[in-house]
């Protein structure tokens, strides 16, 4: 017998469940069935690069229908009494906002992206939902065309305050080496499914001549690519054409040299000053964490490398780009002495026993990011002489040991991703009960910048709206404002 179902509501509207009905479904859909497609966790989403699914599937008839008002307030967990009777059934939930209603049938029929089916023409409101099929959770989200998501936030919102998906490696989507090769999609796929942070390193391929601009694509000693060099002038030509599509967002970059050869950190430096990140109209490189005013239509700079003398006297003597240079080694929590950057970045898993203690770091850090509160400007308008005082948790959920087929980094985040989605959707700044009161949830809820491995593999793009969607509290705080 199936667990009675929780909805969890990450919206900033209350929604009512009004009616459930369950259905006989064929066997081939059955739960186990469904589980084999997506590793426990099946997606409803829509995003702007994905085709409309088909309509919630007719059953031949309903055979339980119940008329309910269950109300379940924003940012609140409630278990309901529906419960399925068999593994070959479906329901269908129709939840209503504000007088609109919304059909949602789980275990969904199909492994295709879809949303929440609305029952009127014209709809208001957008939902998507991720239901965990194992602990029978429904988690509500707004839903947000993931190639302009952050178009809905105040221009005045600190950078810092975001949650935000992030690539480790991000280039390293080609045939490579074991432990090379990162991702599953290229860049370009990456931005246009919410991606925001990428992260890159990079080799100076000829460091003692000034006027060569040649930067090479690297990861750790070797090439990202086994059939010839990639490079950074390439990146950055798709990131500029994204973000020419898309002026409402920002992609934020971590620059970091590797490789070979006896380049420098300052000769770096020098490099990307003169041949790429002199355009203030393309790039920030203050040395401070932007708002989101600021940094739209930009790439900003968050530098894990050290500076030449010259550059150190840039604005105003403050250096150039946000400085992550002193950056923790293989450390669960730690924050650069600039203070912009509090980091986990725990990523020597030399046995695959070594993974939950991976996953334990990374939910730890997201709790850390989920306590901050946001200051937001009262005047709505980005402040003069006031940088944001938060620091970007960046949350590493990456991890590799070359000599381990087992802690290769595809086979690390086939484990680590899911156990991040269940835990966003199910226990990511749910309201714990206080001596004072009833439960309540600190902070913000956000997550920081997550940064993933083979996020969008087969298609599933889970863990990047799940990230995406935890905005929804400070969005709400915004517009109260």
């Amino acid at each position: 017998m199936s667990s009675a179902l929780t909805i969890r509501n990450l919206t900033s509207r209350p929604v009512e469940l009004k009616r459930y009905e369950y259905h006989a479904t064929a066997p081939s859909l059955s739960r186990g069935g469904i589980a084999n497609i997506t590793q426990n966790v099946t997606s409803l989403f829509k995003n702007a690069t994905t085709p409309a699914a088909p309509p919630v599937t007719e059953p031949v008839s309903a055979f339980i229908h119940q008329d309910v008002s269950i109300r379940v307030e924003p940012f609140t967990s409630l278990q309901t009494d529906v419960k399925p009777q068999s593994p070959n059934e479906t329901i269908h939930l129709t939840f209503e906002t504000e007088g609109e209603q919304h059909r949602l049938e789980t275990p969904t029929p199909t492994s295709d992206a879809t949303t929440l089916e609305p029952l009127a023409e014209n709809p208001r409101f957008k939902y998507t939902a991720v239901y965990l099929l194992e602990h029978s959770h429904i988690t509500l989200y707004s839903s947000a065309y993931l190639s302009s998501w952050m178009r809905s936030l105040r221009d005045d919102t600190p950078l810092s305050a975001l949650s935000i998906p992030g690539t480790h490696n991000s280039p390293t989507c080609h045939r490579a080496l074991p432990s090379v090769r990162c991702q599953a999609t290229s860049p370009p796929e990456q931005l246009d499914n919410g991606v925001r942070f990428f992260d890159i390193r990079v080799q100076p391929e000829a460091p003692l001549d000034p006027t060569k601009a040649g930067l090479i694509l690297v990861h750790g000693v070797f090439p990202i690519s086994l059939t010839g060099n990639k490079y950074l002038r390439d990146l950055l030509d798709e990131v500029y054409t994204f973000l020419d599509r898309n002026p409402s967002e920002t992609v934020i970059m971590s620059l970091k040299r590797e490789g070979t050869g006896d380049a420098t950190d300052a000769q770096l430096s020098l490099i990307l000053k003169d041949h790429y990140a002199g355009d203030p109209n393309r790039w920030f490189t203050a040395p401070r964490i932007p708002y989101l005013g600021e940094a739209r239509g930009k790439v900003v700079l968050i530098r894990r490398f050290g500076l030449d003398d010259s550059l150190k006297h840039e604005w105003g003597g403050a250096g150039w780009g946000i400085d992550a240079e002193n950056w923790a080694d293989n450390t669960p929590n730690a924050t650069c002495p600039s203070g912009h950057v509090c980091v986990q970045d725990f990523y020597e898993v030399l046995e695959t026993v070594n993974i939950e203690k991976k996953i334990q770091y990374s939910q730890d850090h997201l709790e850390r990011a989920a306590k901050c509160i946001c200051e937001l400007p009262d005047h709505g308008e980005i402040p003069a002489t006031t940088p944001p005082k938060q620091p970007f948790y960046i949350n590493f959920l990456t991890a590799s040991n070359f000599w381990k087929v087992g802690c290769w980094p595809e086979k690390i985040a086939a484990k680590l991703n899911p156990a991040i989605v269940d835990y966003l959707c199910r226990r990511h700044n749910e309201p714990t009960n206080t001596e004072s009161g009833p439960a309540q949830a600190s902070g913000d809820g956000g997550t920081g910048i997550v940064v993933c491995d083979w996020v969008g593999y087969k298609g599933n793009w889970d863990l990047v709206r799940c990230i995406v969607g935890m905005n929804a509290k400070l969005e709400m705080r915004e517009h109260k404002k």
